[in-house]
């Protein structure tokens, strides 16, 4: 073959470590998917060099058949503009399958095609002004200033860029920004540009990077009190044994400085340390935390940062001077590091470590833990209420185990009053959502200026809307679901595909005028609330509220600094979140969480009114947590009212160990659509029987999951249970085949077929 010459460079350095590779091919190899999948997720888009179709007019065409409307759009969007993209072509015509347009006009002759590789990152620059070399020196410039005296502002500007630049200093020649300079000389672009004009002045780009430089001044460590200090102790002695701790810290306890103690003590040998938090809502307190200490050798990296800024600190963490702190959520997990020693999970029990779609589904946690082993670091699991999984591993002797079970500052643990809503509704004693207790608590805690939040599980205003007449509940032409009601946007969503639809006004199966809502949800309460204290300042907290980085920030602030007095939200309010003046958390209905149709339900539901009760009752204050339900006699509310953790766990696994699931067992999910539902059900059957002959009684289904229909797709699900001493390498090579064979025959090969492996 012929050298060929090379037309650019297009990175300086690899975007990619030799180990970050091998963990992302373990990652593709562990969670079966393709490896394309994992660089998809992992890298920031800046990074990706993607290819655009783009159509051209062919200026020589000559039509000799006739055009359709749709092709005659088309040419007429073209010769406007000769070359355009595919994507933008589309807009333009609203057209909605302009490929095949695109090829007619391509078969007759009328255009051009041709693919162009685009990145999407460009570094921000800054116009700097410089003199002119020819003026660079102090005999030029005094005869300019003789020469500028019939022009004072001209003068001005030229004295206040050598004031600026210190040019006429003996030091170093400062850097001048265009934009500096014009506004420090108070004067206008037209002046500057006369400086330009008669070559006194040139001017530049300059890189300048969009992180921003955190504090210089840092403060000391806080020093740990008595249980801190143990706790501390405890987990260096456990990292000389195991690799891997879990600190379980009951809410309140003061696990976050001991975090920062063992993060200085990493950095102190030279090592880097990956802080994982679940929630972006998270990572705003925690930022203000570590900053006080580490300064600005702490990155944070989260996918609210415009992808230009994730591209630079990816680049910082590539470079001789990176960050030594990450803080961030699961994504961070894919960053560069170039000596590892140090990673930290908090609120490790958190399903949203999981990420569920797009592939890959990792679990961040897992990751993390094998991460970090390949740096041969350590890892700290930290939380108050343990995933099974990970207290199992504990048990065992796989993990070290360090337990705190002293607040801090000898805060009491709160007191929890479990109030029958059921008895409540039936006598008529229930205002909206509210029980007369948790009126009462809110109001004296209004009084005594402290605040107050309110959990519940669900955003949107009403779970459903329902036709009195007849019962009609508005469902999602996409999917197997109801529609959630938004009042603020005044329309019915789905929580599933994201489409939106008018509210009716009337019922389109019978007529009926009168469409109640039933349920409730955050906005709901918001509403509620708002007319039971009119005058008090309320904030909502859930996913249609945080749409963008400033908004968790806004909303953190006003309630940490008192501006806000009642805050509503779903399970993001029961991370970890610190508020000095919380007293009273209200559980508004605790049975939505016991019960979910899924073997952890009773797992999660103690960990979320757990969490949501560890708000309460910070510095000096014992408080108060009304937790709302119909289940009075159920052994998970006595078990949360208790804080009787190792009870639930040890039940949760005997019954684990009986029903052969997680940590006994290892989970596969095996999931199947397909547009075409008797096309599906064939699939689904065969799949299960290739997998069956070689798995046996390990997998179970097919069966519908409880939405069996997303974004116009019908689901069906398979469950692969392998037992822990069974190669899952084998096993892996099975699930590959059979979804190989089943995509290669010509029925299905329109199917999806995907694992889903450790589901949560």
């Amino acid at each position: 073959y012929e050298v060929k010459e090379l037309f650019a460079v297009l990175d300086d350095s690899p975007v990619l470590l030799p180990l970050q590779y091998r963990f992302w091919q373990w990652l593709s190899g562990y969670y079966l998917c393709p490896l394309g999948d994992v660089y998809k997720a992992a890298m920031p888009s800046g990074l990706k060099l993607e290819s655009e179709t783009m159509v051209e007019y062919n200026p020589d065409f000559e039509s000799l058949q006739p055009l359709s409307a749709k092709e005659q759009l088309v040419l007429d969007l073209l010769s406007a503009e000769h070359e355009q993209c595919v994507s933008k072509l589309e807009k333009d015509s609203g057209i909605k399958n302009i490929l095949t347009v695109i090829k007619s006009l391509l078969d007759k002759g009328a255009l051009f095609v041709k693919e162009e590789l685009r990145r999407n990152y460009k570094p921000r620059t800054e116009v700097r002004v410089r003199l002119c070399s020819e003026v660079a020196h102090e005999e030029k410039l005094q005869g300019l200033f003789t020469e500028l005296g019939r022009a004072p502002k001209q003068l001005a500007l030229l004295m206040k860029y050598l004031e600026l630049s210190a040019f006429m200093g003996t030091g170093t020649l400062k850097e001048v920004s265009k934009k500096e300079l014009l506004k420090q000389a108070d004067v206008s672009a037209n002046v500057f540009a006369a400086l330009v004009d008669k070559r006194l002045f040139e001017v530049y780009d300059f890189e300048v990077g969009r992180l921003t430089n955190a504090l210089a001044n840092v403060l000391p460590l806080n020093p740990l009190n008595e249980f801190q200090r143990k706790g501390y102790a405890e987990v260096v002695e456990s990292f000389k044994q195991k690799n891997v701790c879990l600190l379980h810290g009951v809410t309140s306890s003061g696990k976050t400085e001991i975090y920062i103690h063992l993060i200085a003590d990493a950095l102190a040998q030279g090592k880097q340390v990956l802080y994982l938090l679940p929630e972006i809502a998270l990572t705003t307190q925690i930022t203000e935390r570590l900053q006080r200490v580490f300064g600005s050798k702490l990155g944070v990296y989260h996918s609210k940062f415009p992808d230009a800024e994730r591209v630079e600190i990816w680049q910082k963490q590539l470079s001789n001077e990176p960050y030594d702190v990450i803080l961030g959520v699961r994504s961070s997990v894919f960053l560069p590091f170039s000596r590892l020693g140090l990673v930290i999970v908090d609120e490790e029990h958190e399903n949203t470590y999981k990420q569920q779609d797009p592939a890959p589904r990792y679990h961040a946690r897992n990751a993390a833990i094998v991460l970090a082993s390949m740096y041969s670091a350590k890892t700290l699991l930290g939380t108050a209420t343990p995933s099974i999984e990970s207290y199992f591993n504990a048990q065992t002797g796989k993990y070290g185990l360090v337990e705190i079970k002293e607040r801090f500052q000898e805060i009491q643990l709160p007191e929890i009053v479990p109030v029958d809503i059921k008895e409540l509704y039936r006598k008529k004693r229930m205002t909206g959502p509210f029980s007369p207790l948790l009126l009462k608590e809110i109001t004296d805690a209004l009084q005594r200026d402290e605040q107050v939040i309110l959990f519940q599980n669900r955003r949107g205003f009403a779970p459903m809307i329902e036709c009195r007449t007849c019962g009609w509940v508005p469902k999602c032409k996409n999917c197997d679901v109801s529609l959630t009601y938004h009042k603020g946007m005044n329309q019915l969503t789905c929580h599933y595909c994201g489409y939106t639809y008018q509210v009716p006004t009337v019922c389109p199966a019978c007529g009926g005028v009168e469409l109640l809502h039933r349920g409730f949800g955050t906005e709901k309460i918001e509403d509620d609330i708002k007319l039971l204290f009119p005058d008090v300042a309320v904030a909502r907290m859930d996913l249609d509220t945080t749409r963008t980085r400033t908004a968790y920030e806004k909303i953190i602030a006003d309630f940490t600094e008192g501006r806000t007095r009642i805050l509503i939200g779903t399970q993001m309010v029961s991370k970890g979140l610190d508020f000095d003046r919380v007293s009273v958390v209200g559980i508004l209905n605790a049975d939505t969480m016991l019960n979910y149709p899924d073997f952890r339900s009773y797992e999660r539901a103690f960990q979320l009114m757990a969490q949501v009760a560890g708000r309460a009752g910070r510095k000096h204050k014992r408080g108060k947590v009304i937790l709302q339900t119909k289940s009075m006699d159920h052994e998970v509310i006595a078990q949360v009212i208790d804080n009787r953790y190792e009870e639930m766990a040890q039940g949760q696994l005997a019954e684990r160990q009986m029903f052969q699931y997680p940590p006994f067992f290892r989970l596969i999910y095996v999931y199947m659509k397909h547009k075409n539902s008797e096309l599906l059900d064939k699939m689904a059957d065969e799949m299960a029987g290739k997998l069956k002959t070689v798995l046996g009684t390990r997998v179970l289904g097919p069966d519908k999951p409880p939405v069996a229909r997303i974004q116009t797709l019908y689901i069906k699900k398979l469950v692969v249970k392998i037992e822990n001493d069974v190669s899952m390498n084998k096993v892996r090579e099975i699930l590959y085949d059979a979804r190989l064979a089943m995509l290669q025959n010509e029925l299905f090969k329109s199917a999806i077929i995907y694992y889903d492996v450790d589901p949560m």
